[in-house]
């Protein structure tokens, strides 16, 4: 019986949600340690009952509800009658813009225009501020100091890729109280409060190691990985799939008989188009003929379910995609910093570039070109594509053995892979344009 591997359950550690004080109360306690309320629809929260310590919820004193009940009272007629509600400049909090930004990004969360992930992201960061500058700060007299001061705790926790990210998301809500009128002028961050420079990410860069695979570290990993983390690598070598690209990957976007995968980036929704390899074919069939029937109808149409039923792409940082292959790649003495299964999409953009069919490497990636060339091409020939394609192949699998054949003439004589090669060749459909 084929090997399905996948994480294993762990229970999520979260503070006991406190009872409501009183019957009639009407705020409840949300999981992510807010006090919210539904109403028209839409969730709406009103402050904090836990906080994130050391990754789990640990509740405040007073659970916050007298805070929350206050806060909703003066937003409650607003509210019910589907306004938003407006607050004085000079009266807006950390805490009152925090609560504001993540009922707007709850929306886009419930509409499934951001991610389970982001939405987290966001949550840590509006938590963190009003640890930093205290709930009832109020946002027109925070100042540089105030910032230099947020940036410097952050860079004891975080390397500078991380660091820009945070600061970048702090940005984002100060922003959001701007574009929505709660502040008359913009926050001023001072100097200090600026992302790394791209001298300090070239040195981190450097320090850390490329995050690139070697074709015979690939080896390696595709020979010992089981059903369906073979062809999860698979693809993300031969098309640079990502997690997600896996996770959400239907039945209806591969044609395994013609060889060709069809499937816009769930991060993007930009257009994709790539051939796929014999092997990976092969491991695609394997994964879906061993496939356990998903819980949810939903996820029918799914190549990719766990033993658990569930979707590989969990929207968090820790997906089973991630897990699964931080497995093997310890098991097999790989690991190194930074290199995990994303490192499959920056080693196929490395390789595939010596076609410098660029263009057609931006397809099959996913990546949007923005040149005004991109305005004037209207298609791709599939040939490119599987130009490039077969450039990455060789690279992984067609190397000639030690003494063996140097030259074209005699390393197609003596490369197993060839005969195969030429005859998927042969076998091609007619060539056509793609509108990438």
């Amino acid at each position: 019986m084929s090997h399905n591997p996948t994480r294993k359950q762990r229970s999520r550690k979260v503070a006991d949600r406190p009872k409501k004080p009183y019957a009639d109360f009407p705020l409840t306690p949300h999981a992510s340690g807010k006090w919210m309320k539904k109403i028209l629809g839409k969730i709406h929260y009103f402050g904090n009952w836990a906080r994130q310590v050391n990754g789990k919820l640990e509740r405040t004193e007073g659970d916050g509800w007298k805070e929350a009940l206050e806060l909703y009272k003066v937003q409650a007629d607003d509210l019910h009658a589907g306004r938003t509600p407006r607050v004085k400049s000079d009266a807006l909090t950390v805490a009152d813009l925090c609560n504001r930004f993540l009922t707007a990004k709850q929306r886009k969360l419930d509409a499934k225009e951001m991610s389970p992930r982001m939405f987290e992201e966001y949550k840590a960061t509006t938590d963190r501020l009003v640890k930093e500058f205290g709930k009832t700060r109020l946002v027109i007299d925070l100042a540089g100091d105030d910032f230099s001061v947020l940036r410097s705790e952050l860079a004891k926790q975080y390397g500078p890729v991380r660091l820009g990210n945070e600061i970048q998301k702090v940005r984002t809500v100060f922003k959001y109280a701007l574009g929505q009128g709660l502040v008359d002028k913009p926050v001023q961050y001072g100097d200090e409060f600026r992302k790394p420079s791209k001298a300090v990410m070239r040195k981190h860069r450097a320090a850390n190691g490329k995050r690139l695979f070697e074709a015979s570290e690939l080896r390696q990993l595709i020979d010992s990985a089981g059903v369906p983390l073979k062809a999860m690598i698979l693809l993300g070598i031969n098309v640079a799939f990502g997690n997600a690209d896996c996770g959400h990957l239907s039945k209806s976007a591969v044609d395994l008989e013609a060889g060709w995968v069809s499937f816009p980036r769930p991060k993007t929704g930009i257009e994709r188009r790539a051939c796929l390899w014999p092997e990976t074919v092969a491991a695609i069939k394997a994964a879906i003929a061993d496939r356990p029937d998903p819980r949810d109808a939903a996820h029918a149409d799914l190549v990719f379910i766990t033993k658990y039923g569930r979707p590989w792409s969990t929207g968090s940082k820790s997906d089973p995609v991630t897990l699964e292959t931080g497995k093997l790649l310890r098991k097999l003495g790989l690991k190194r910093f930074g290199l995990t299964f994303y490192g499959l999409r920056h080693t196929f953009r490395t390789v595939a570039d010596s076609t410098r069919d660029i263009p057609a490497v931006r397809l099959v990636m996913g990546h949007a070109d923005g040149s005004i060339d991109d305005v004037y091409r209207e298609g791709i020939d599939d040939s490119r594509l599987q130009a490039v394609a077969e450039h990455v192949r060789q690279w992984l699998f067609g190397e000639a053995p030690e003494g063996g054949a140097t030259d074209e003439t005699d390393k197609d004589a003596t490369d197993p892979i060839e005969p195969q090669r030429q005859a998927e060749r042969d076998a091609r459909p007619s060539l056509r344009l793609f509108a990438g």
